[in-house]
């Protein structure tokens, strides 16, 4: 009876399952294979109408699936960008404007999440260090392979940091190897067509007069691969696909270089490609879409509730339009208007954000001089018809303030989202939380700079980024001396070219350029750091004490802070401070070896030795192959009397000394 009764529950339970997935259309013994190319064009896609690149593998998954004739980024920066992806929500609600402000709330659902709560296996694996896990999108996965070896304070290059598509693939292979007898989620993201452009051999010369679309044949090459294995593991009918760039890149058009400052289609209209093994192959969907619709497609797919934080709409009826659904999306009875934003020229710049509202015929993008185009007879964007369209102008408008007030709704999911003082110090004080998750429909700020009139000074404050970063410092130097002069008060400029002068070893020139950087901005954390370290190698110990005191009131997890506050209190002689200094240190980041190795050292001197002995021991644990640890371990030992112990620390020390 109680056999016959648990078989009954089992049969009810099955059958459930399979009317939740028919109610949906989803199919729940699906794998799902989520590819982001970054900076990725539409219109640089064999199968997109370019003829002047081979990518026979993404147009053979368009051949077989269906394409995305109108699919758009949210954001034309890569990690809120895949933010919206991975989330299926607007910035207004994930408070992700950017690349290094926040740290998704990790209460937020993910799409990995999602399908990790309902038995897949999750992996990804990143091919750039703008998605390393310290921001977030690794929630819900089993796997996040990004493994990028870099200090914080050098996180200014995160766009130098990538792995080629290669090794990413190399790598979602193997997991996938590991996995493939199992219903899985892999998300591999190629960071390639990135600038700077450098694709390997054979793109390199054969795309040597158009190198961005080398890197895209480079790759088409890594996604053909990923599709090879699931065929030849015959788990490709049973798997969802789903391509897209996370967004575009101008190549110059409207003189902007590759992408974040404008949100004009160049780098807003993305491939988009979904793989359904129920779908017809060879369909091209017309129809206005965005990225955030992808988790509520991809859950719908395959059976899995879609959470009701979810602002995207699912793009099922346009997929299966054959299925005989009536509960098609609201957002398909009507033309559908996707939402735009970029909020870095305000975060970096103190000038205005822009926010945009587009259909299939025209563009409005909200700026201190609004601008509108008529997307059918001005698909470069060149000629602005704003006051020309009045009455389009101002639906389109209405239209943008409905989209920020709808998805701003639930506000307290962005109130929520953790911000990460690590990575928060990076930005100038310019209240990020004010307006990651705000609910004013004031749309743009009328009182900043319109980015259409600075992005000459833009572009030459990012040549000279990438002149420091090359370690050419005179050169950025002369390229920001330019940028002050029309820009006085530009904190960019002045801290960057702190940082220049600093890496020259001219002391006083970068302690004059980082005071006049947080003079501008009084709460910039890092800006402060620079300046007590500009301070103390310039000899102005005195000054470097209290600005590196100030750093920590700011901003309370740079460890390395401490520790240079501890050196500048051994400086003055003050053991006491300094051996604090050094624990908090050690407090904040307990692996940190150089903090256990100088509190040690300094407990040493107060002829504390067991607890020198004590932090010693843990900084040799911590950095066995550093000598001077066990140089440091060994004089304690010796003073304790422990002379065997002290012998056998010296000599591991001449054994790692160099020769």
């Amino acid at each position: 009876m109680a056999l016959t009764f648990l078989r009954s529950i089992v049969l009810f339970i099955m059958l459930f399952a399979s009317y939740a997935a028919a109610q949906t259309g989803g199919n729940p013994a699906l794998n799902v294979v989520l590819i982001t190319i970054d900076t990725l064009r539409a219109d640089h896609v064999g199968c997109y109408g370019y003829k002047k690149i081979k990518t026979p593998n993404i147009d053979g998954l368009a051949a077989d699936g269906s394409r995305f004739e109108r699919a758009f980024a949210v954001v034309p920066v890569t990690l809120p960008s895949h933010t919206s992806i991975l989330t299926g929500t607007y910035p207004m609600l994930n408070g992700m404007h950017d690349f290094s402000g926040n740290k998704l709330n990790p209460q937020q659902p993910t799409l990995a999440s999602v399908l990790k709560h309902a038995g897949y296996q999750t992996g990804a694996v990143i091919g750039a260090a703008v998605l390393d896990s310290r921001f977030g999108l690794n929630q819900g996965f089993d796997f996040y392979y990004d493994h990028f070896d870099f200090s914080r304070l050098d996180e200014a290059n995160l766009d130098e940091m990538e792995r080629p598509g290669n090794v990413v693939a190399d790598k979602a292979l193997g997991w996938l190897a590991d996995n493939s007898q199992k219903r899985f989620f892999l998300w591999m993201h190629l960071y390639d067509p990135h600038f700077p452009y450098r694709p390997p051999e054979p793109y390199f010369s054969e795309y040597a007069s158009h190198p961005y679309d080398g890197e895209i044949a480079f790759a088409d090459e890594q996604v053909g691969r990923i599709i090879r294995f699931l065929k030849e593991k015959g788990i490709y009918k049973n798997t969802v696909i789903v391509l897209c760039g996370d967004h575009g890149e101008s190549l110059g058009e409207h003189d902007e270089k590759t992408h974040g400052f404008f949100i004009y289609n160049a780098t807003m209209h993305v491939p988009l490609i979904i793989h359904l093994p129920q779908s017809a192959a060879g369909q091209v969907i017309t129809d206005m879409v965005s990225l955030v619709d992808l988790m509520p497609t991809i859950l719908g797919t395959v059976g899995v509730e879609i959470p009701s934080q979810v602002q995207g709409h699912s793009l099922l009826p346009q997929l299966l339009p054959d299925r005989g659904d009536s509960k098609r999306n609201d957002h398909a009875k009507g033309e559908r208007v996707v939402y735009g934003e970029t909020f870095l020229p305000r975060i970096h710049f103190d000038w205005s954000e822009l926010r945009g509202s587009e259909n299939s015929k025209y563009h409005f993008i909200d700026a201190p001089r609004p601008e509108l185009y008529d997307l059918t007879n001005d698909p470069g964007e060149l000629h602005n018809l704003f006051h020309e369209k009045k009455a389009v102008s101002g639906e389109m408008r209405a239209k943008l303030v409905d989209m920020i007030r709808e998805y701003s709704a639930a506000k307290e999911m962005a109130e929520k989202t953790g911000l990460d003082p690590a990575l928060m110090e990076r930005l100038k004080a310019l209240g990020y939380a004010g307006f990651s998750g705000g609910s004013d429909p004031t749309i743009s700020s009328r009182d900043l700079a319109d980015p259409k009139d600075r992005i000459l000074t833009y572009e030459l404050i990012s040549d000279a980024m990438a002149e420091s970063q090359h370690g050419h410092y005179q050169e950025s130097i002369d390229k920001l001396k330019s940028v002050v002069k029309t820009e006085p008060k530009s904190v960019p400029a002045h801290y960057l070219m702190g940082l220049d002068y600093y890496k020259l070893k001219m002391y006083g020139e970068a302690v004059d350029e980082l005071q006049k950087t947080v003079q501008l901005s009084p709460d910039y954390a890092l800006a402060f750091f620079n300046l007590g370290m500009a301070e103390a190698h310039a000899g102005q110990i005195d000054a470097a004490i209290a600005t590196l005191q100030r750093t920590l009131q700011l901003d309370a997890t740079n460890f390395e802070a401490a520790f240079n506050l501890g050196v500048a209190f051994i400086q003055k002689q003050q053991l006491a401070a300094a051996a604090e200094a050094f624990r908090q240190s050690i407090a904040i980041n307990p692996e940190f070896a150089r903090g256990h190795h100088a509190l040690g050292e300094t407990l040493l001197y107060q002829n504390k030795i067991d607890d020198s002995i004590a932090e010693l021991r843990r900084a040799v644990e911590l950095a066995p192959q550093e000598p001077a640890m066990h140089e440091s371990l060994a004089k304690a030992l010796a003073a304790k009397g422990l002379t065997a112990e002290a012998d056998e620390e010296t000599r591991r020390a001449r054994q790692l000394a160099p020769q």
